[in-house]
């Protein structure tokens, strides 16, 4: 049987070429897509943007003609996603349309409420082909676990099956289905090295996710099935030299770390010198020489830290990350000592924080000065808690507008004003590296967070993103 999977992005380099690299890739559609092909289905990949016609919508399901679209949407994209169901619903009433994701998960009652046939639940793989089996059967779906599913005027609310304890039980990501839709392929890929969080952070949906199954909700890969798929990613794009391997966190399982690197060692050894990233937690007393050594000895040459806020106050009252300015400092310069470059997560505008708050903020990355800084504005996400947080105290506009997420300042406190928040924005790059990078560049800097902050501009921007000069400007920016 025919699916079609539908995937929009609202920050994209065209609307032709939406996606910058093969490393901005969703590996939830992903999985699946494999998934249903090894069981000898048929999937093709549409991503949308704000700017694709109805006409090419048309062609995708007239050409291919899926008897089953599948939808994935962030908080962010729900509104649109759910526009475009409308659409292919109205048009292409015999389609059937089921949608997932972190979003409807946490939120079926909404979803279910618009133009979907079916909401999933949880994981998507085993319910996406018990549903493709009995449609392909010419079946009225029925009793599919982590399934919402409209049945006339009911709607049939079947339970969530446990977290997947087996992730090797499935072939690797469907790569091949976003070629088409990549900009630039480049050198860099990513891996997925397993599946939930520990953590409890208030600003993420994992400790709602965790809390809708039964079963081990965090788990990883093997070794062994991440090193075959690297071999398979350099076989089929023999340019790869950087390979970013996704997880909350590696500090959480030293066994699983130590494996990686020591097989990782080998395979540059045996096979192709790659380098590597990877996402580290930092805890209070943590000593990561073993980490970093073993890093260093699999040549990762960067790791992700998530700071989010430099206030102590802000991270245990607000963020529930518990662990001191001193841990951060400590990770950074180790990480350092032994040749790894260091990125820093930060957040600006959160509820409850206050200039002051982030004052140290800029103060603590100032001291680290990180190879990077990946930075937004807070945007909050139905389902989380810290949306309930500003539900409850009537923190949130009366039009939630994802469209400009994390680049638009939404919360408006007299604690951190709106036009505040954005002001640090912009300049946030410049007030941490000033001193430390040339000045070009960090006016450069302002002046493409001012373009990312204002809709029109951005849109313009769009159309000479590839203008040599700027090009290799932003590159120097976001490169470490």
């Amino acid at each position: 049987m025919n699916i079609l999977f539908i995937f929009s992005i609202a920050d994209y380099q065209s609307p032709e070429k939406p996606l910058p690299s093969p490393i901005d890739l969703q590996f939830g559609i992903s999985y699946i897509s494999s998934f249903l092909k090894s069981k000898g289905h048929k999937t093709k990949l549409l991503v949308l943007t704000r700017e694709t016609s109805q006409k090419i919508i048309d062609k995708h399901l007239k050409k291919f003609n899926p008897k089953l679209v599948c939808f994935t949407s962030v908080a962010s994209e729900y509104k649109f996603i759910s526009k475009i169901a409308k659409y292919i619903k109205s048009n292409y009433p015999e389609k059937y349309l089921l949608i997932g994701g972190p979003h409807v998960t946490l939120n079926p009652s909404e979803a279910i409420k618009d133009s979907f046939d079916a909401v999933c639940v949880g994981e998507g793989e085993s319910p996406s082909l018990e549903l493709t089996e009995q449609l392909e059967k010419n079946e009225q779906p029925d009793k599919i676990d982590n399934l919402w599913i409209k049945n006339k005027n009911k709607i049939q609310k079947n339970k969530t099956r446990e977290f997947i304890q087996d992730l090797d039980a499935f072939p690797s990501p469907d790569r091949g289905m976003w070629n088409e839709w990549i900009n630039i392929f480049g050198d860099k890929h990513s891996i997925l090295l397993g599946r939930g969080c520990p953590f409890q952070c208030t600003y993420c949906s994992n400790h709602a996710l965790k809390k809708i199954s039964e079963g081990k909700y965090v788990r990883f890969r093997s070794v062994d099935k991440i090193i075959n798929e690297l071999k398979e990613i350099v076989e089929e794009f023999p340019e790869t030299k950087e390979v970013y391997f996704q997880v909350e966190t590696i500090g959480i399982n030293e066994k699983f770390a130590k494996e990686l690197c020591s097989k990782l060692r080998i395979f540059n050894i045996k096979n192709k010198k790659l380098e590597y990233g990877i996402n580290l937690r930092v805890t209070p007393n943590a000593d990561y020489k073993k980490f970093f050594k073993s890093f260093k000895e699999a040549n990762f040459k960067f790791i992700n830290i998530g700071l989010e806020s430099g206030s102590q106050r802000v991270r245990e009252e607000i963020l529930k990350r518990h662990y001191s300015n001193k841990d951060i400092f400590h990770a950074v310069k180790s990480a350092k000592k032994y040749g790894l470059k260091t990125r820093l997560f930060v957040m600006i505008g959160l509820p409850g924080e206050n200039l002051k708050d982030f004052k140290e903020t800029i103060k603590c990355c100032r001291i680290c000065q990180p190879e990077g800084i990946y930075y937004g504005i807070f945007f909050p996400y139905a389902g989380t808690e810290l949306y309930s947080y500003c539900k409850t105290n009537k923190l949130l506009p009366k039009n939630l507008n994802g469209s400009m997420e994390r680049r638009k300042a939404v919360l408006d406190t007299k604690e951190f004003p709106k036009k505040e928040v954005q002001k640090q924005y912009i300049w946030f790059y410049y007030n941490v590296y000033k001193g430390y990078k040339p000045t070009h560049i960090l006016l450069l800097n302002v002046i493409i967070n001012t373009i990312k902050g204002n809709h029109i501009m951005n849109i313009i921007s769009r159309r000479i993103y590839g203008f040599p000069p700027i090009n290799k400007l932003i590159k120097q920016i976001k490169s470490p």
